[in-house]
């Protein structure tokens, strides 16, 4: 049994920051990359950035330059840093994590951003 929890989303204003958590938990021997991604109402699931077991990093063009993914293996855990948000930054974010023999998701984290 393996488990994704997201955390950290919240409420925020226009150009604020707020740093979103992915713990993976269970049965596993390692991980392989982790992801983010986002939907919005209405839309469909957007990819918005992913890192590999040994740090390479990738980004989606809307948030290149203002969103950071890392992550601690050790913890078994991978960080979405968001800054400079935007209105149309709100959405559900979603983590996944690529365990070898399976891809699994968490359950999402809501990101509102709004004066």
């Amino acid at each position: 049994q393996v488990q994704v929890v997201e955390s950290g989303g919240g409420l925020v204003q226009p150009g604020g920051s707020l740093r979103l958590s992915c713990a993976v938990s269970g049965n596993i021997f390692s991980i392989n990359a982790m992801g983010w991604y986002r939907q919005a109402p209405g839309k469909q699931r957007e990819w918005v950035a992913h890192i590999t077991s040994g740090g390479t990093t990738n980004y989606g063009d809307s948030v290149k330059g203002r969103f950071t993914i890392s992550r601690d293996n050790a913890k078994n855990t991978a960080y979405l840093q968001m800054n400079g948000l935007k209105s149309e930054d709100t959405a559900v974010y979603y983590c996944n994590a690529d365990v070898g023999w399976y891809v699994y998701w968490g359950q999402g984290t809501q990101v509102s951003v709004s004066s």
